[in-house]
């Protein structure tokens, strides 16, 4: 009975954290976040 309301409330969570992540009103943040790694405006250091 535990077993399947853990695995009820982590699926619901789930599900959450994947609509809350394909809203359309975070594209542009994760688009510019995608971006980061190509960014050479800060110096590396060697």
């Amino acid at each position: 009975m535990v077993a399947g309301t853990v695995t009820a409330i982590l699926l619901a969570l789930f599900v959450a954290g994947w609509i809350w992540a394909w809203r359309p009103a975070r594209k542009a943040e994760f688009d510019a976040a995608s971006r980061l790694p190509l960014n050479d405006n800060e110096e590396t250091p060697r």
